[in-house]
């Protein structure tokens, strides 16, 4: 079966990731990890991940993927051994000093998309090395994925949506030179998002977000073993929808399912969840002008995540919901979550912590109280009512 791989900057992430469909999680420890701004794992967080992610028969994968400098190196055995007692499935890495020491602690090995991996010849070297997993550059095509699946016998993870890097996956030293921000270890600046000012219009060179809906199915025929979401740093609304989403696809796939209408659905719910424009990028063919930003650009901030379900009362029939963003009586909104269809519902009620009736919801984080007829889980969550599903069709 193939793998659902969801990115997780933190606990509540890494569980809402999991509850919505992700099959394994990859996460970043304080260090040696390249989102330093993350929040990231203490190894005590690393444990309690661990062990919430095996009690699920998931897995934990944690990346131990920078460009290793010497005053990188002194704790890094400890660091791994630490990893290989609390049981993690397996360590991301692309510096060979990192891959050595984790093989000699006996944790399994997954090579980073660092390591721009994007043809054969290059896997039978690393495989050479004991490596049996790879996660492919983002520039791998159809063809090169093929090609490899043809003459290596080896798992290969690719990236299906998310942001793309400007440079050839991760190899980028434009944030070094301008902001002395170490990219490769870390601390990249995201220059390619930077908006840059000329005598004519703005002009940047970002690339749009990928986004592989319309191909998974191929994906998965031509042998692709995990399917991996970028986005350490995304909120909890953006990760639920996106795994949630992609879940959907797999299993309908999985069921033969799948109709092209179902694609049209998720695609539209994808591309509202984000603030960039998505595009498949390299699978199909070289990217063009229409793959990337080259003038200014807007990204309008999604303000589409109204609460999130902290509990439900049977007897009562009542949400317990900790709000997000303004919502107000009369709102036609929908829930959705784990196992369940999307649930339209239309605001006739707030109640309060006081148990006050109240017109709006406006404060950040405040919880309330609505009426509800539906046994709803917890960790469901409350957006606006976008489109039906028929509409858009």
């Amino acid at each position: 079966m193939t793998e659902l791989l969801a990115p997780a900057g933190d606990l509540e992430r890494l569980k809402i990731a999991f509850l919505y469909g992700a099959d394994a999680c990859y996460i970043g420890g304080k260090d040696y990890s390249l989102r330093a701004n993350a929040k990231n794992f203490s190894l005590d967080e690393i444990k309690e991940a661990t062990i919430f992610a095996h009690e699920l028969q998931k897995k934990i994968y944690v990346t131990v993927n920078i460009v290793f400098h010497d005053s990188n190196l002194p704790n890094l055995d400890s660091y791994l051994k630490k990893l290989k007692e609390i049981g993690v499935d397996a360590v991301i890495v692309s510096d060979i000093v990192a891959l050595k020491k984790a093989q000699e602690i006996g944790l399994d090995i997954i090579l980073s998309t660092q390591s721009s991996i994007l043809n054969y010849s290059a896997i039978k070297f690393w495989q050479g090395l004991g490596v049996k997993r790879f996660v492919l550059g983002r520039e791998a095509t159809r063809e090169d994925i093929i090609r490899i699946k043809k003459e290596c016998d080896v798992q290969i993870e690719c990236f299906i949506h998310g942001a793309m890097c400007t440079s050839i996956s991760g190899k980028c030293v434009l944030s070094n030179y301008m902001t002395g921000r170490d990219s490769n270890r870390g601390g990249c600046a995201q220059i390619c998002r930077w908006v840059f000012k000329t005598d004519g219009p703005d002009f940047t060179f970002m690339s749009k977000d990928l986004n592989m809906v319309e191909y998974i199915e191929d994906m998965i025929n031509i042998g692709v073993s995990s399917f991996k979401v970028e986005g350490r740093m995304r909120s909890i609304y953006y990760i639920a929808t996106v795994i949630l989403c992609y879940r959907k696809i797999i299993d309908k796939i999985n069921n033969h399912t799948l109709t092209k209408e179902d694609k049209i659905y998720y695609q539209k719910v994808l591309d509202r969840v984000a603030n960039r424009d998505t595009m498949p990028q390299f699978y199909q063919k070289f990217p063009g002008v229409n793959e990337s930003y080259f003038n200014d650009r807007v990204e309008v901030s999604n303000q589409d995540f109204l609460g999130i379900v902290i509990s439900y009362d049977k007897e009562k029939k009542l949400i317990y919901l900790e709000q997000r963003n303004y919502f107000k009586i009369g709102d036609v909104v929908e829930f959705i979550g784990p196992n369940m269809e999307p649930i339209t519902y239309t605001i006739t009620s707030i109640i309060n912590e006081d148990h006050e009736n109240i017109d709006i919801a406006r404060h950040p984080q405040m919880r309330i109280y609505l009426p509800f007829d539906k046994d709803i889980c917890p960790y469901a969550m409350m957006r606006i009512k976008i489109f039906d599903k028929k509409d858009i069709l």
